[in-house]
């Protein structure tokens, strides 16, 4: 059992959120957006890059070392710089590095951050698109391919769903109930690709996927980038935003695989969710809001059971009973998510978490302008890919 060190608790903050246009943006590649993105969250911190001495990467996955890219684009030199390929975790375990990186002392000032131009990609080569999409993802599974129908992310993710449903009985309208809750969040910020209300109706009638997936179930396919700037609490007592302190992070990835055991109704959320809590001090009880990874509508679900907002097996009369809503008992992905604001893989959950928390301090017509606003709301957990980052705005003892 994992007995997570207290000591980074509060020692950071984050001090500048950015992000890049999102949606459609052609003729910008994946690098112009994250550049795009760190300048606009440098800019948003009062900061310039010579400020700027770490620098934590993801990008298009054919760049190894897109941190060393970055840098040229930027034009800085760093103490501490890495390029992260662990798919949508790679974004809070980029801000739990730079965290530790700082307590090291092998940096005071790290940039976190993640494009992608997957729009752009799909629409410039479709045939290349569906080829990569159609590969196994797993050893345990390479026997099986696209001509039997498993192709990509949501196939995979359809067999979680559909244990979820065999094993606790969870139905249809109640993934259906996510869409709508992160769509109605969406219609409130200006950002988000979806401006279009979602009705339960309109969900069930969306075209099926991969049973139990409709349209809808789905993320969507966009181009897009986000950053933040992680610095110690120390220094951002004198910049420019009031900062947002890091109080835990945990991580657990179930290497033995999707299909193993009880891994699609059981997942590495369990354990991390313990580590982030333990570190910050609190239990799912003193959350006030969740951002939470949301590739697909059966994730969300499933990791809010895991991050133990709900009883496993519970989760789908929870997030029926409107509990996802601004007005709910955790208002979740409070700026769309995913479903519906813009699929950058977790960096947007990371991003706007941030800059909700910050409102919520301030006076009437900006706190009105975010979504996620809840009055007297404390505590905020982003939780990209099953790696949990709690943040407040309560300041260290």
């Amino acid at each position: 059992m994992i007995e997570p060190s207290t000591h980074l608790r509060n020692k950071c903050a984050v001090v500048g959120t950015g992000h890049s246009r999102l949606g459609k943006v052609p003729g910008v590649s994946a690098l112009g957006l994250l550049e795009e993105a760190m300048k606009n969250a440098l800019d948003d911190a009062g900061l310039n890059i010579t400020d700027v001495d770490g620098l934590i990467c993801r990008g298009p996955d054919e760049i190894y070392t897109l941190h060393q890219v970055v840098g040229e684009r930027l034009g800085i030199n760093t103490t501490f710089s890495t390029t992260l390929t662990n798919g949508g975790a790679s974004q809070v375990l980029g801000v739990a590095l730079a965290v530790m990186a700082i307590d090291a002392g092998m940096a005071s000032c790290v940039l976190v951050g993640y494009g992608r131009d997957n729009w752009s990609r799909v629409h410039a080569n479709n045939e290349n698109h569906l080829r990569a999409s159609g590969r196994p993802q797993t050893m345990e599974i390479s026997e099986f391919g696209p001509e039997f129908g498993y192709f990509g992310a949501v196939a995979a993710h359809a067999f979680g769903a559909q244990r979820h449903m065999h094993d606790f009985g969870t139905t249809r309208e109640q993934f259906g109930a996510i869409s709508v809750a992160f769509r109605k969040h969406a219609l409130n910020n200006p950002d988000a690709v979806m401006k279009k209300n979602l009705s339960l109706e309109d969900y069930m009638e969306g075209r099926m996927i991969v049973a139990p997936f409709g349209l809808y179930d789905c993320s969507l396919q966009t181009d897009g980038a986000g950053a933040v700037v992680v610095t110690s609490a120390e220094r951002a007592k004198d910049l420019r935003q009031r900062p947002v302190y890091i109080k835990g992070f945990g991580t657990c990835n179930n290497l033995s695989g999707w299909f193993h055991e009880q891994n699609m109704t059981h997942t590495g959320a369990i354990q991390a969710g313990k580590t982030a809590y333990a570190m910050a001090g609190v239990g799912p009880r003193n959350i006030d809001v969740a951002q939470i990874y949301d590739c697909f509508t059966y994730m969300v679900l499933v990791q809010l059971e895991d991050y133990g907002f709900c009883k496993k097996g519970e989760g789908g009369d929870f997030v029926a009973s409107g509990a996802l809503d601004l007005d709910g008992s955790i208002p979740t992905n409070t700026s769309g998510g995913q479903l519906s604001e813009a699929h950058v893989e977790g960096m947007l959950q990371v991003v706007k978490g941030p800059m909700a928390q910050r409102a919520l301090v301030l006076p009437g017509p900006a706190r009105a302008r975010d979504s996620g606003a809840k009055g007297g709301a404390t505590w905020r957990v982003c939780c990209p890919r099953r790696v949990p980052l709690l943040l407040s705005q309560r300041r260290p003892p």
